[in-house]
């Protein structure tokens, strides 16, 4: 048998949360973003960074250490797995060929999520340039109604399904990370 981590925060305001709401650079004073692709895109930075910060302090074995077994998930997975994943959404917006995958064969995303420094680099490398490369492909759309290739998405059902994409993963970033080291979600 194993021991379980204890549970753990940098929080002082309250337990339960990752970081003090003074220090969530999530959070923004005053109003929110106006108008619909405003809010999406809010939405899909928050989750991008809560993802990001769920990965912070790491080393590169704990990044790539599958804390829930049988499960292959590991944090550097999910980095992997959602630079493939943008990658793939290109793929909507175009008739044509698609893209290759970053990683190769199926689930390569989370078996090549090894414990090495130059695999953390590179996914993270990965990732922020799938990302911006999708943001750019999408910000030539400005009809959120618009609907595009031979599946005739919506760019907003595209948006709001990269959201959910995110919004998943931070949830198993959220258990990976608490079985890793105990470190609470939020």
């Amino acid at each position: 048998m194993t021991e379980e981590p204890a549970r753990w925060t940098k929080a002082t305001v309250y337990p339960d949360m990752w970081v003090d709401p003074d220090d969530d650079p999530r959070d923004n004073e005053g109003p929110g973003p106006e108008g619909e692709l405003a809010t999406l895109q809010d939405f899909l930075s928050g989750y991008r960074m809560t993802l990001r910060m769920k990965c912070e302090g790491l080393d590169a074995e704990q990044l790539a250490r599958r804390t829930v077994p049988p499960s292959t998930m590991s944090l550097l997975g999910l980095i992997r797995h959602l630079a493939e994943a943008e990658r793939d959404w290109r793929n909507w917006l175009t008739d044509g060929d698609p893209l290759p995958k970053l990683y190769g064969a199926r689930d390569a995303d989370f078996h090549g999520a090894v414990g090495e420094q130059a695999v953390v680099d590179a996914s993270y490398a990965d990732l922020e340039r799938e990302q911006a490369a999708t943001d750019a492909a999408l910000a030539e759309y400005p009809d959120l109604g618009e609907r595009m290739a031979k599946d005739n998405i919506a760019i907003r059902e595209l948006l709001v399904h990269r959201i959910e994409e995110y919004a998943r993963h931070c949830g198993h970033a959220d258990l990976l990370r608490e079985c890793l080291d105990g470190r609470v979600g939020q």
